[in-house]
């Protein structure tokens, strides 16, 4: 049997307060979503005057980031690297932006954050601040 962790509430809270305070601190006005391993809704926050639509975006990269158990930018890359063919097979996934932060400890992906609201790589540097908050 595999054991692994598993996010706390405690946990969520942290990476929520640590990425809105990163994004606080850069002035920048983001969505930032936090999922476990199957990519259900934990937590998030909509920070004032964050676009709607990142609401959406930041939930949707961090799903993509936990049942893929790696980065959204590394989807994105893939994808702009040609292979565009991946988009269409993947239902179960839509956030394949860079954003999306996969939680890792003793080398399994235990949750995700998604970020959304400024550059792309803004948005996964906000995100890896709250995992980092974790100390894991």
């Amino acid at each position: 049997m595999i054991q692994t962790s598993a996010l706390s509430l405690d946990d969520v809270k942290t990476i929520l307060e640590a990425s809105t305070g990163h994004a606080k601190a850069n002035g920048w006005n983001v969505s930032v979503a936090v999922v476990d391993a199957g990519g259900h809704m934990l937590g998030f926050y909509r920070m004032d005057k964050a676009a709607p639509i990142s609401a959406h975006v930041s939930f949707e990269k961090a799903k993509t980031a936990a049942l893929g158990a790696k980065e959204t930018k590394l989807f994105e890359e893939m994808i702009n690297n040609g292979r565009t063919a991946f988009v269409s097979p993947a239902p179960a996934i839509s956030g394949l932006l860079e954003g999306g932060v996969n939680i890792v400890k003793d080398g399994y992906t235990i949750g995700a954050v998604g970020v959304s609201g400024v550059q792309a790589s803004q948005d996964a540097e906000t995100a890896k601040a709250g995992i980092l908050a974790l100390k894991i």
